[in-house]
């Protein structure tokens, strides 16, 4: 009799903990689900892309191209989904190769399934409610061009929703200092400082996933319904903005700050920035539209306007925000906050100390005052220094 008691107790026990496991599955399932961005009744069909007699692939009035030295370009317009589903048919080729280096580089950065397979329930979990923080408009282009994603990493996840992490790579990637995915420097320079005396933006993008991921980037032409049309330079598949240009003379670049592990997600700094590229003609609307979203790691983005003829920095963290105008011809930007808000923050202090921002800040400064008026080719053979202070051969 104590033996039967026993087996049926340890029944009991063993039934409970697989209910509280699979109740415990199907609360994971609903929290990390995302609803698809349509209306309902709303059908997004991929569209159907014809090779034209000028090279390029054609959906309707958008296109895919190459530019004369093999860059590539396309353009998109329309309304969100239709930009989206339009550009993923365009580029199919060129998402399913970036994805394929991305989750490969995962693959070796993360080594073994299981690890991976932590790495993507994590993920999920982590950003279960980027959607909140994602306007709805980009929401829908992200589904759009997610409808050409490959079927190859289903097991990644939905295509919808590796689509919609895959914005939130950047911000990830820095607030995981120790991956060192992220170095970039740039600046900007105005009146006796040019050449031609009107303002010229400079930067590198050191977001780095493996040399193969640094190849087919592509240049991004974009005409909303509303707001600015504007160029960004990305890769295939990202609605994001890194680095771009609207029809105003409106230009942002991003640059990572230190940043505590953030407890949740909020918007992407690229969308944030694809935000102002669309919707800002000056400084004080971009410094509006930056103060409307939440972040979940820091970034410096520095805004060039050509309607007020200068260059600031917008210093945004989780808690709070600041911009940086030093009011003279010259704003270089590392990996460091400068603003009076953020200067003496102990995160900043150890960013300085601990990393190579400041050094890169001051190579930057002795290579533009060496420089003497500057224009694009001088700009990009600073971008290209690879050398320490003073010119030393400090290797890679």
């Amino acid at each position: 009799m104590p033996v039967r008691r026993a087996f049926r107790r340890l029944r009991r026990v063993t039934l409970a903990l697989i209910a509280l496991l699979m109740i415990g599955m199907a609360w994971y399932a609903w929290e990390v689900h995302v609803p698809d961005p349509l209306e309902k009744g709303e059908a997004a069909i991929v569209p159907d892309r014809d090779r034209g007699t000028d090279g390029r692939w054609h959906v309707g009035r958008n296109w895919l191209g190459h530019d004369p030295i093999g860059l590539h370009e396309a353009y998109i317009e329309g309304d969100a989904l239709e930009r989206g589903l339009a550009y993923g048919a365009l580029a199919s080729e060129l998402i399913a190769r970036q994805e394929e280096i991305f989750v490969g580089r995962l693959r070796q950065m993360v080594p073994g399934g299981m690890r991976l397979d932590y790495l993507k329930y994590f993920t999920a979990w982590y950003n279960r409610d980027l959607d909140e923080h994602v306007p709805d408009e980009y929401l829908r282009e992200i589904y759009g061009v997610s409808r050409s994603f490959s079927d190859d990493y289903d097991f990644v996840g939905p295509k919808y929703l590796r689509a919609l992490n895959y914005h939130a790579a950047h911000d990830i990637g820095h607030a995981l200092q120790d991956l060192a995915m992220v170095g970039c420097t740039s600046f900007a320079a105005q009146a006796g400082r040019t050449a031609d005396g009107k303002l010229l933006v400079a930067r590198n993008f050191d977001f780095w996933m493996g040399d193969e991921f640094a190849h087919e980037k592509l240049v991004l032409f974009v005409k909303p319904e509303q707001g600015i049309p504007h160029a960004m330079v990305g890769w295939g598949g990202f609605m994001g903005a890194v680095s771009g240009m609207n029809l105003e003379g409106l230009t942002v670049t991003i640059n990572a700050a230190r940043s505590e592990l953030p407890l949740g997600a909020r918007t992407p700094i690229a969308i944030l920035t694809r935000d102002i590229l669309q919707h800002a003609a000056t400084i004080a609307e971009a410094v509006a539209i930056a103060e409307k979203h939440e972040v979940f790691v820091s970034e410096s983005i520095l805004v060039a306007s050509a309607r007020d003829g200068k260059a600031v920095i917008i210093e945004k963290a989780p808690d709070g925000m600041d911009v940086f105008d030093p009011g003279t011809d010259l704003l270089v930007c590392a990996n460091h906050y400068q603003s009076e808000r953020f200067r003496a923050s102990e995160a900043n202090t150890a960013n300085i100390r601990e990393s190579d921002s400041m050094a890169r800040f001051k190579r930057m400064m002795q290579l533009v005052d060496s420089a003497g008026t500057l224009d694009p080719v001088k700009a990009a053979a600073i971008l290209r220094d690879r050398k320490g202070a003073g010119g030393q051969a400090i290797g890679l």
